[in-house]
């Protein structure tokens, strides 16, 4: 089979034995260096990823994509404006709500969200039917004031079940001894756990009408639609055009608006773990420099005699490129190799670590997530496979040029 002669010679001098062993030594921790630096690169990223999903599944859980309020707080006619919307082809779903803070009362006290829903609606934005630990969420029906609180919330309140709370909402109401909250009592049918902090302790919900008698606003008013769409990342946009289509004024919230923050730290963590990660890749990819110019200075006299035969700096320059290229090739291929069996089966290896430690990753005491989730997503495989080759090809063109300058009468001097 027809081989050019720049492969051939740097094929052969990546597979002959040396008898500078230490060149050798340095060309296969350079190949494991970068194999190392990509499995971990792969795998990390892969991990942040899955924590990034899995935050995203219990946070989005309980709040909505997008939301829209009337802009002058007039009542909104929240059946036409869900037809209407629910025509949207990126709409997946829409339910009315009314959300105010309250003050709960039960043994304990504490302060919540309290948000008025329609189950038969909810179900179609939220998925806290999913996540009730008892009852259901079509216990909340009209006028029989029941409600579920989140599994953190009822813990503070010291109630389960059955037991009875007081909601008093930071709105007045005239009495004949003067000005007074408004209150209502309410029976615990249910509990919900999310898995999220904010929203398993802040969070309780009631029957949207209950909400609106505890509010004193108008049977069938509602503070506002959430909405469900096919495609989260468009949220705002998604929802303004709604809110231009719909007759009045609105105001339009997104996700982004009420947990960005968090997501947006998530991202920049991701991105200066990669930062640092990619320095392992790129010491590795160094070394290439370190064994290329010890294995130029080594092969003077060939040099020397390739170019009294004819060779070209050019045909010089690409045998020890090609050879460079194949450590980073190889190391790459074992990298990705290794980065995606550890990233599918991560699940797998940290349970085995921590029995033969003896140590919990994830105490579920502490944490929500006890699990390590693992996303391995095509896209960042190629980038950093890309990214690897880059820096080893990179790597190989100082030595290899200076090896294509070797002066043949100099070189051939000392021999």
């Amino acid at each position: 089979m027809y081989k050019p002669l720049e492969a051939f010679i740097g094929l052969r001098y990546l597979r002959a034995k040396r008898r500078n062993h230490f060149i050798s030594f340095i060309s296969l921790t350079s190949m494991l260096g970068i194999a190392l630096g990509v499995t971990t690169l792969i795998t990390v990223i892969s991990v942040m990823n899955g924590f990034e999903q899995e935050l995203r599944a219990r946070i989005l859980g309980a709040i909505a994509h997008a939301t829209i309020r009337p802009m002058d707080g007039a009542l909104m006619d929240w059946r036409s404006v869900i037809k209407d919307v629910e025509k949207h082809p990126e709409v997946d779903g829409a339910a009315p709500f009314i959300e105010e803070g309250v003050w709960l009362q039960g043994e304990a006290s504490s302060g919540a969200f309290i948000r008025g829903v329609d189950p038969a609606f909810e179900v179609r934005v939220s998925e806290v039917s999913e996540k009730m630990l008892s009852g259901k969420l079509t216990d909340l029906k009209p006028g029989e004031y029941n409600i579920i609180l989140g599994l953190g919330l009822a813990s503070r309140l010291q109630v389960g079940p059955g037991d009875r709370v007081t909601a008093i909402a930071p709105r007045l109401k005239a009495t004949p001894i003067g000005a007074t909250p408004l209150m209502r009592r309410f029976t615990v049918t249910g509990v919900f756990e999310f898995g999220e902090f904010e929203n398993d302790s802040t969070l309780a919900m009631i029957n949207i009408q209950d909400a609106a008698r505890l509010l004193r606003m108008p049977q069938g008013s509602t503070g506002g639609v959430r909405l469900h769409l096919k495609d989260m990342d468009r949220a705002w946009q998604v929802a303004r055009d709604i809110s231009e289509d719909l007759p009045g004024y609105y105001s339009v919230r997104d996700w982004t608006q009420e947990r960005g923050n968090l997501f947006r730290a998530v991202k920049t963590e991701k991105t200066v773990m990669w930062v640092i990660l990619s320095l392992i890749i790129a010491v590795a990819a160094f070394n290439i420099i370190s064994m290329l110019v010890m294995v130029v200075t080594d092969k003077q006299a060939d040099i020397a005699i390739l170019k009294t035969m004819g060779a070209r700096p050019g045909t010089i320059l690409r045998i020890f490129v090609i050879q460079g290229s194949l450590i980073g090739i190889i190391g790459t291929a074992l990298g990705v190799v290794g980065g995606i069996l550890l990233a599918q089966n991560i699940g797998s290896v940290v349970p085995v670590l921590e029995h033969f430690f003896g140590f919990s990753l994830f105490p579920a005491d502490i944490y929500y997530i006890t699990a390590l989730p693992s996303e391995l997503r095509s896209s960042d495989v190629i980038g950093f496979a890309l990214m690897t080759l880059t820096m080893s090809f990179l790597s190989t063109l100082y030595p290899s040029w200076r090896a294509s300058k070797t002066h043949p009468a100099e070189a051939l001097s000392y021999e």
